[in-house]
């Protein structure tokens, strides 16, 4: 005895290997297939349509397989509606609740597919009844309210992931993860420097993550010059960054070392502990900047040319600075309300605030990310964006570079 569905995919799903993934979720989970028809586009932009029969031994094993072809982009064929189940209590979801990705989401509702609202992965789907008729959005665990309705099962659910753009020729290369310090930093900056152009010209958003090394390394002038000439439209870093930043305009150094000279001070290694009680004392860094002690930098130029930022704390935190957001759940909240309007996002020498600002990106957001260390942009690029450019280099090189490319005359 074997239990049956059938299956669609439609779209460019050759080139862009969703027919290929398909055919592997079913034989990798102990599924077979059976091509029942297969229409290949035959040019370009000409898309091809694949319906297929998963044939599998229980009924258990053929949900894991349809659920792993839901999220690569296969329809149940003749769908009916998506389950809806009011979630039993706050932050608890109903049992098999579908659990979403980054790419762009319909769900069946009255008949009709309609948008899944801000994709993002690792959600819970749910739908509201509006005057305007029903509505779709992601929600994370904690966020869900009793009483919503929240989607299980995979039944009336499509998933679009990217697919292989139409026109080519761009460094933002469709679901590409490879990393390579030999690739043409140059070549690949004037890239990144052309797109955060388009945005600023499309009235978009630059989000740009940040870790300490951008001060630690040399290039800390060189992002705030990005900021004060408008191509930096939101910031999204930690405590130490910041700290970092403006123990540089206070003290001259960066952990205590002396970033010009490299020299370690008289009690420098107190500098970044003493920033923290100047800036304290006076209530936070917008009034450190108001009252001349903060002078330069990239929190200085944030404050002056108003760009929101959003320093989220982490347990090993110094001080931390008041501007500094403690509530982890709080954080997540103001780092996912910078991702879900993001045009371009930055990654710069931080693993760890790149990856939770990367857990809110839909997939279509194109990103970049730059580290010294192969392994933090390789996992970087592995969150799921489709349109990326990993560079293995120097934050201290990266920064003036890119400041190089967008500010000269």
């Amino acid at each position: 005895m074997t239990v049956t569905r059938t299956v669609e995919l439609e779209g460019h799903i050759i080139d862009s290997g969703t027919m290929g993934r398909c055919f592997g979720v079913v034989m990798d989970l102990g599924g077979e297939f059976d091509v029942e028809e297969f229409n290949v586009g035959r040019h370009k932009h000409a898309e091809t349509y694949c319906r297929m029969r998963v044939i599998a031994e229980e009924e258990e094993d053929l949900r894991a397989i349809l659920h792993e072809l839901n999220q690569n982009g296969a329809t149940v064929a003749d769908p009916r509606d998506a389950t809806l189940e009011a979630a039993p209590d706050d932050q608890v979801v109903p049992v098999e609740f579908y659990s979403t990705t980054n790419h762009p989401t319909f769900v069946r509702v009255d008949g009709a597919w309609i948008e899944v609202e801000d994709p993002e992965m690792d959600c819970a789907l749910v739908v509201e009844r509006t005057e305007d008729g029903p509505a779709a959005h992601t929600k994370v665990l904690n966020a869900v309210d009793e009483g919503d309705l929240v989607v299980t099962g995979e039944t009336g659910i499509r998933v679009e992931p990217p697919e292989r753009p139409r026109n080519g020729g761009s460094s933002f290369g469709f679901m590409q993860g490879g990393v390579s310090s030999e690739r043409p930093s140059a070549s690949l900056i004037e890239e990144i420097a052309d797109e955060m152009r388009e945005v600023r010209e499309n009235d978009g958003t630059v989000l740009v993550v940040c870790g300490p090394a951008i001060v630690h390394s040399g290039g800390r002038d060189a992002l705030a010059d990005l900021v004060r000439e408008g191509y930096v439209d939101a910031l999204s870093a930690g405590n130490g960054f910041a700290v970092h930043d403006l123990e540089r305009d206070l003290y001259g150094t960066s952990l205590g070392v002396d970033t010009e000279s490299l020299e370690h001070p008289r009690k420098g290694h107190k500098h970044h502990i003493y920033t923290i009680s100047e800036i304290g004392r006076v209530g936070g860094i917008e009034a450190a900047v108001e009252e001349g002690i903060v002078e330069e930098g990239v929190m200085y130029q944030c404050i002056q040319n108003d760009v929101p930022y959003v320093l989220a704390g982490s347990i090993r935190d110094d001080g931390p600075l008041p501007d500094t957001i403690t509530d982890a759940i709080e954080a997540q909240d103001a780092i996912r309300e910078q991702a879900h309007e993001a045009d371009l996002v930055l990654m710069l020498s931080t693993l760890l605030h790149s990856v939770a600002v990367g857990n809110c990106l839909p997939s279509t957001t194109k990103t970049v990310c730059v580290d010294i260390n192969p392994a933090t942009v390789t996992q970087l690029l592995d969150r799921g964006s489709a349109q990326a450019i990993g560079m293995v280099t120097d934050i201290g090189t990266f920064t003036p570079m890119l400041a190089e490319e967008l500010l000269e005359e």
